[in-house]
């Protein structure tokens, strides 16, 4: 970055141990890499990936859906995919009327550090400071961003499969949205929410997946991935468990790197590092199969392994669901068919995991259990639509989900 700072200042290691940057006019609270975890219980989330090129001068409101309500709310912004510092000079939170507009007395300002503006190292995030006031379950929540001098490559979520606004100039302070003229279909800068929910002991689940998770063949803007149908259910029930975090990423797999980094290398940050998680519930290993690499069931029973060790020392419970049916998809081939079946067997005999979720067993036409069932097949013979998504959900026990270690 080529902004040049003035003296440093040190400020209380409570407020994230950053360091306070004086610069003409404002200041910037500079965030270590180290930066610490949120506190409260995660409501929102989604993977982190490049989405494209940074723009100075650029504005985003990001319109996210929260599971579980609470007070305090903080935002994490991400600058992991980044290759120099991320400034943001203004960001600000309100719940979401319509479109882009915002319900009136909604929108507060945050700080991080104390201070309005943050610095974000390459390959870091930061969070927020904790916003006071009380904030709904199953809401649209707007978070609005300002990029001063944004460049090089931006990081964010690239399957939103909601709409989110743009537009040149700082106008994230303001409610209407007159000045956001732009939409986008991405998540930029921004890739968790939390709050401090009223009860005690609440927790969080995190869906850890690939585009079956990330809502691909939803309807969008309606919230219908099966995530989002299981934090209903949840807000509804007597659990402890309600929060809900989305970490689906299209293309991606268990294994090897490619649509995003894979589910190994990217579980301490977009899933290890969120508040509040009880539970881990892994759903992948379908693009690993179909991608022809010669990933045997051998291979990917070992990287499930992995996960659930990894887990198991974080001190949380992995939930892991069987692998759904795909012919008809271009990749599918009698090959990768073994293998899909022998992973299966695996997961639902083994007993190596918290708990085993049979999303095979909703998913596959009982005529012809390679195919998906017609009544909830998104129309490419791999992705639910809604009614498979809700099957999903549906599906989960969740008793199961708070397994014990």
């Amino acid at each position: 970055m080529t902004r040049r700072f003035g003296r440093l200042c040190r400020v209380a290691a409570a407020l994230l141990t950053a360091v306070a940057c004086q610069s003409a006019p404002a200041r910037a609270a500079v965030v270590p890499e180290s930066a610490e975890q949120g506190s409260g219980v995660v409501t929102w989330a989604a993977s982190a990936d490049r989405v494209g090129e940074g723009a100075a001068g650029q504005g985003y409101r990001l319109i996210v859906h929260t599971s579980v309500g609470g007070t305090a709310l903080r935002v994490r912004v991400t600058n992991a995919f980044g290759d120099r510092p991320l400034t943001l000079d203004d960001v600000d939170a309100g719940l979401r009327a319509k479109g882009a507009a915002l319900r009136p007395g909604s929108n507060r300002r945050l700080t991080f550090g104390g201070e309005r503006r943050v610095t974000v190292p390459a390959g870091g995030t930061a969070w927020s400071d904790p916003l006071p006031g009380t904030w709904p379950a199953d809401t649209d929540l707007a978070v609005s961003l300002h990029t001063p001098d944004a460049a090089g490559p931006a990081t964010g979520h690239g399957l939103a499969m909601q709409t989110s606004y743009t537009g040149r100039g700082d106008h994230t302070a303001e409610e209407s949205g007159a000045n956001w003229a732009e939409t986008t279909g991405s998540w930029w800068y921004l890739d968790a929410v939390s709050v401090r929910p009223p009860r005690a002991g609440t927790a969080a689940v995190v869906a850890l997946g690939d585009s079956l998770t990330d809502g691909w063949h939803s309807t969008p803007d309606l919230d219908r991935r099966w995530p989002d149908y299981l934090a209903r259910r949840l807000k509804a029930s007597r659990t402890h468990l309600r929060g809900v975090a989305n970490e689906g990423m299209s293309g991606n797999q268990v294994l090897a790197d490619g649509a995003g980094q894979s589910a190994l290398n990217r579980l301490d940050r977009d899933v290890l590092s969120l508040p509040g998680v009880r539970t881990v519930f892994l759903f992948e290993g379908v693009n690993d199969l179909k991608a022809h690499t010669g990933v045997t069931a051998h291979d990917l029973i070992a990287g499930y392994r992995e996960i659930a060790q990894r887990v198991d020392a974080a001190g949380k419970c992995l939930v892991v669901a069987t692998v759904g049916p795909f012919a008809g998809w271009p990749e599918w081939d009698p090959a990768a068919e073994a293998v899909r079946r022998e992973v299966n067997r695996f997961l639902r005999t083994s007993g190596e995991f918290g708990a085993v979720i049979d999303f095979d067993r909703v998913l596959r036409d009982p005529h012809d259990a390679r195919r998906l069932l017609p009544s909830v097949d998104g129309g490419d013979h791999l992705h639910p639509n809604d009614k498979g998504m809700r099957a999903l959900a549906d599906a989960v026990d969740l008793g199961r989900l708070d397994c014990p270690r």
